[in-house]
């Protein structure tokens, strides 16, 4: 069994990076939403390393799109670090790219972040 986890790798006053691992399907969504609600409220920028996430089902996606809306309200962005392709094709058929930012490597992320904060 390969439970969510998450953690906070780095943060800011204004940006946070979160490293979650495991499955984002339904019980995974459920250890998701109050941290990156919180989080998404809370910050400019938010970066989630997507490396170690194996599964996403449609109420794992929800949690991502819910954050990258509550940053996008605020002038803030979401940008999804490394997801595997299968993850990459799901979110991408939802078509959420004008929400969330995907990047393969930390230079992208960060200078994605940057690119907002102008």
């Amino acid at each position: 069994m390969h439970l969510m986890q998450i953690s906070i790798a780095h943060e800011t006053a204004s940006t946070a990076k979160v490293i979650l691992t495991g499955k984002l399907d339904i019980i995974g969504a459920d250890v998701v939403a109050s941290p990156l609600a919180i989080l998404s409220g809370a910050k400019s920028g938010l970066i989630i390393d997507m490396a170690g996430v194996t599964f996403i089902v449609s109420r794992g996606a929800r949690q991502l799109i819910l954050a990258g809306k509550a940053l996008a309200r605020r002038g803030g962005t979401l940008i999804l670090l490394n997801p595997s392709d299968i993850i990459t094709d799901v979110l991408e058929t939802l078509g959420v790219d004008d929400i969330i930012t995907i990047v393969y490597s930390e230079s992208e992320a960060d200078a994605a972040l940057q690119a907002n904060a102008r």
